[in-house]
This record gives structure tokens, sequence and C-alpha cells, in this order.
């Protein structure tokens, strides 16, 4: 599979935007890597790349090339793990992007449950934004996405959906604890700790905030729901998260989850997805299978 080299190293030049630092990355000299990519523009019959004093850009053409590398260099990946199935040997890892509201529990509960029958494949996680997430699952830098209400392109398809609804997070001894189910008017009294607009939740709870025409007490947000359940822990602010990997006893937490009305804020989709075009390895594709029949049998808050 030699050409794989030629199709990483037009990947590499488009990735970093420069010949030589392209060239430094692979171990080649600039004038090396240059000729092999005037050759393969010769061979394509037009330029991919246009040149730049500092540096290059993708043409359109070289835009199209780079879509078809991502796609081979991904076939040749599954064609070596199905080889490996056929010889026994371990697996090249599942390549799963997730979303944060996945990280604490829920994923990693299900891999372990993976592993009791499948104790040789390896997991490689990435822990994104849903935009991040799907823009990995399309350059082929992952197998899987599992993310927290996405706008899904046709070139994406859904392995499996669970609507999820969204939680307030507070200590056990907070007023509104006591409560089963919480309208958002409810929250909006006392200090709270919001995800930031980087994380898909925010933005629909901002949506539904000025919907009803209310105002948060909002002292923190942050990217990081760990950091905002360390605020609601030593600060006994309110904050909010989807239902699937709430706080529970479990991590030895005072934290709970109250659901919010969904007459406030719908229940919106978790889903697993992989990229359309795309044959899953035999790996991937069996965690997939597996991930989407344990949707199944999850109880939702």
């Amino acid at each position: 599979m030699r050409h794989l080299k030629l199709l990483m190293h037009v990947v590499e030049v488009a990735q970093t935007g420069s010949i030589r630092r392209a060239a430094e990355h692979v171990n080649l000299t600039p004038s090396a890597m240059n000729r092999r990519i005037q050759d393969l523009e010769t061979e394509v019959g037009t330029p991919l790349f246009e040149r730049r004093p500092r540096g290059v850009k993708l043409t359109t053409a070289g835009e199209m090339f780079v879509r078809y590398a991502h796609s081979q260099i991904a076939d040749a990946k599954r064609l070596k793990s199905q080889v490996a199935d056929l010889r026994g040997l371990r697996q090249a890892p599942v390549q799963i992007a997730c979303s944060q509201a996945l990280a604490h529990d829920f994923l990693a509960s299900r891999i372990a449950t993976f592993q009791k029958q499948h104790s040789k494949v390896a997991f490689d996680l990435k822990v994104v934004d849903h935009e991040r997430a799907l823009a990995a699952l399309v350059a082929h830098d992952v197998d899987l996405a599992l993310v927290y209400g996405p706008t899904v392109s046709s070139s994406i398809r859904i392995i499996a959906s669970l609507p999820q609804r969204l939680l307030a997070i507070v200590r056990s001894d907070h007023p509104l604890a006591i409560q089963k189910n919480l309208k958002l008017s409810d929250c909006a009294a006392y200090p709270a700790a919001l995800p930031d607009r980087t994380v898909n939740s925010r933005q629909i709870l901002d949506d539904a905030i000025a919907k009803q025409n209310l105002t948060f007490n909002t002292l923190a947000e942050s990217n990081s729901l760990e950091m905002l359940r360390g605020l609601v822990l030593r600060c006994n602010m309110i904050s909010f998260q989807v239902g699937i990997d709430a706080p529970s006893g479990d991590f030895g937490t005072s934290l709970v989850g109250r659901p919010i009305d969904t007459r406030d804020v719908p229940a919106t989709d978790l889903v697993l997805c992989q990229l359309r075009s795309r044959n899953l390895p035999m790996t991937a594709a069996t965690f997939a299978e597996a991930l989407g029949k344990s949707f199944n049998n999850f109880r939702p808050i």
C-alpha cells in the first residue's frame, strides 16, 4: 500500500498549510515532498495546491482530493483491522468522539460491559463539543460520534438516538433538591453556574430562558462540566446538564439531578452516529451495535 504514503503526505501538507513543515513531520526534504506533490498534480491533471509566499492553500480540486485521500486511508485502516481479525491479533482501538455529558459515567460503563466479552479491544476517546465531534467524524479521525442535540448533515448516518431531558444539578441540601420535577422559573432565583456557549445544552437553555423572558443570576460559566459540578458542590450553586450522565451516589458525591419540565425545555436527542459513506472496522461496528442496544435499556430520569 505504498500509494497510501503519498495520500498521507497530501493530507499532511493540507493540514499544515506548508510543504516544508509537512516534509519535516514525515522525515522528507522539502524538495522531495514538493516533487511528489508536483508529480501527483501532473497525474491528476490540475494543481492541488495554490503556492503562496508563506505556504500553500488547497484548490477546489485539492479539497476534493483530500476528501478522497481521507476515505482511502480510512478504508486501508479498516482492511488492516479485518486482516488482524483473521489472524487473531489485537484490534486497532475503537475511536469515538463524545460530548462531555457522556464522559463521566455513561460511556465508561458501556465500555466496561463491552470489554467483559471483548477484553482485547482498546478505545481511543476524544471529549469535545458536538461540532468538533462531527467534524472529526467527517475527517475520518474517529469511527463514531456520540453527541447531544447536534444538527446532522446528510453525510452522517444516525445509528441510534435517545431523548434526553435537561436536569438541574444541585446539592442534596439545596431547597430545590426536595422537588422531583422543576419549572425553569424555579431555578432563576438561585445563584447559577452555567455551561458556556460552546456547550450545546447552554444553547438549548438560552433559548428556553429567552422564550420565557427569565433572568438568571449567573455567577460562573465554564466549558467544563466537572468544574460546574465543583461549583455546585463547593458554592451551593445550581447548574444544568443532560440526564444521561447525571450525578449519582455511586461516586460518593452529594449532588443530585432534578429534571426540568419538558413544557419549559423539550427533550433533545442524544445520537450515536457514523459517516454514511464509511464502512466501520469490525470492532467499531460491534461496539456501535452494543451501544445502540443499550439505549433501549436506558431508563431516563
